[in-house]
């Protein structure tokens, strides 16, 4: 039982307002002895002057801030999700913005079917890259300071592929550009999971697959503005630095993860940080930081008897850690390997297939980005009111659409245009809304899955996951559109995917909503049967989430 479910039990509910008990002086059985909570904090607030009076070069470079405060700490919590989960523009501008450039590009540089294919696939080869080295940056440097760093990756490499004038130089910009994506595809989730309270952690990470779907959206307008333009390919694709360039500026408003200054043993840092975000006068904020510290102590005393190969040992060999491994990449697994990043790359081949010509299809695609980012907004809304469970059954809808987008492919352009086109569409429409929900689960489940120990290093192998499905389904699609047709491709494959998720979400997924990341490590210390019990129990209930 952690900390603040102790205290909770001296609570009362007034109002649906949890008040806790606020006695100077209160015995936790987990901490091992009696303390002042007053005194406790007192100490704390020394230790963060002495930080002011007297800091090392380290700590000035921590400190590298322009610092804004608010009266309502909850603008700085909502600041700091706004900036960190921009990010996700990086990613989705991109992924749109390559199949508009495609056209062009393939022209200008005399490309191949293999080397247009391998163009499109380095950008998530080099993400996988990314997120290897994301948690020696994370830990090393910090979540801040590494999504800076993945800011300066992305604009060089944008600048590469703006400036290419071979397509091996467009393969040495696309892959830089990767390992930016890949950085920060990593950080976001765990920055702005160790920094925001419990019940808006969900609906904040989600902001991320918001701006994903965002980047999407204008990476179609770019290259929509940009089609009739001698040369516009190169508009396209540099555009992008306008967005890496405002993110590098934004992220030195923010703070550093105040988990991460814990972890580090800056306490007082730490403690300055807290004060920004949470409102420090209620005793719940206290005792959440209490709780952190304590677990961080704990860290501490574990890692001077272990190697520092443990994190890698314990991640594989404690069962909670490896239930709540295998849970994330299975998510994050599922949402690759039901087709969105094929679908959004090849977004123009797959209208011209369907009988659209050429410049229709790049303005056409405008509705599959914005499907898409219209359906990621119900789960920001309400991620932390109806849990996660809920929005893994958007699998089911997705599904229906990909059976749509199928049967279009059954009629003939030709013959039968504004059916097969109409059926097309309106699956399109349906598998994004559904799927723009779903995603966000595929950022949510993995940032708050993991302990501290294990949390970087989880992070970095469901990223290198996400990064190396993504590049296995779009660096194959056209060998898997031969071998499968169209049909079979979105029907078949990724439709069969989707249904096996299914089963796997109904039995094996778990609620997090609500719990701080210390309560969750009490979710995954059950059995995955123990889990899968209580799920059935419930649906045979009715409550299927």
């Amino acid at each position: 039982m952690s900390i603040l479910e102790e205290i909770g039990k001296a609570s009362t509910d007034e109002s649906q307002n949890i008040r806790y008990d606020t006695t100077a002086k209160i015995e936790m059985s987990e901490l091992g002895m009696n303390f002042d909570l007053e005194k406790e904090f007192e100490e704390l607030e020394r230790d963060a002057k002495e930080v002011d009076a007297n800091p090392s070069f380290v700590d000035r470079l921590l400190s590298l801030e322009v610092v804004l405060n608010f009266k309502n700490k909850q603008h700085m919590v909502y600041l700091l999700g706004f900036f960190a989960a921009a990010a996700g523009l990086l990613s989705g501008l991109d992924q749109s913005i390559i199949s508009g450039a495609s056209i062009g590009m393939k022209k200008d540089l005399k490309l191949t079917t293999h080397e247009q294919s391998l163009i499109s696939s380095l950008m998530p080869l080099g993400a996988m890259a990314g997120s290897m080295i994301m948690t020696p940056l994370n830990e090393i440097f910090g979540r801040k300071a590494a999504l800076i760093i993945s800011c300066i990756w992305y604009t060089i490499g944008a600048g590469l592929c703006a400036g290419s004038h071979s397509h091996h130089m467009m393969y040495a910009g696309r892959f830089i550009l990767g390992v930016g994506v890949g950085i920060e595809g990593g950080c976001v989730g765990i920055y702005i999971s160790e920094s925001v309270p419990a019940n808006v952690r969900g609906s904040i990470v989600s902001m991320y697959q918001f701006n994903i779907a965002l980047g999407e959206v204008l990476g179609y307008a770019v290259a929509a503005m940009f089609y009739s333009v001698k040369g516009g390919w190169r508009f396209m694709v540099g555009s992008s630095l306008v967005f890496s360039t405002a993110l590098f500026i934004g992220l030195f408003f923010l703070p550093e993860s105040p988990r991460w200054l814990v972890h580090k043993g800056k306490y007082g840092m730490a403690y300055k940080v807290w004060k920004r975000l949470r409102d420090i006068s209620d005793d719940k904020a206290k005792l959440e930081f209490l709780e952190m510290r304590q677990a961080a102590y704990e860290e501490h005393d574990r890692r001077a008897h272990e190697s520092k190969f443990s994190s890698w040992v314990d991640l594989f060999t404690i069962a909670r850690n490896r239930r709540a491994l295998n849970y994330a990449v299975i998510m994050v697994t599922l949402g690759q390997l039901t087709g969105v990043n094929a679908v959004m790359y090849y977004m123009s081949t797959l209208m011209g297939a369907i009988g659209f010509n050429e410049k229709n299809s790049v303005f056409m695609s405008l509705v599959g980005g914005g499907s898409l980012l219209i359906g990621t907004i119900p789960a920001i809304l309400w991620m932390d009111r109806y849990g996660r469970r809920l929005w893994g059954y958007n699998i089911i809808g997705f599904f229906v659409g990909l059976v749509l987008v199928g049967v279009g492919y059954r009629f003939n352009p030709h013959t039968h245009k504004a059916a097969a086109e109409g059926v097309y569409l309106s699956g399109l429409i349906l598998y994004f809304l559904f799927f723009g929900s779903y995603s966000t689960l595929t950022w949510v489940v993995p940032s708050e899955s993991f302990d501290l120990k294990t949390r970087s290093l989880g992070m970095t192998i469901c990223s290198s996951f996400l990064y190396l499905w993504s590049f296995t389904v779009t660096y194959n699609f056209a060998k898997m559109k031969q071998a499968f047709t169209y049909t079979g491709l979105t029907l078949g494959f990724y439709g069969g995917i989707a249904f096996i998720g299914l089963i796997y979400q109904m039995l094996f997924m778990p609620e997090t909503k609500d719990k701080t990341l210390e309560e969750i490590d009490d979710i995954f210390s059950r059995s995955s049967f123990s889990i899968a019990r209580e799920n059935l129990a419930n649906i045979k209930k009715g409550k299927f989430y």
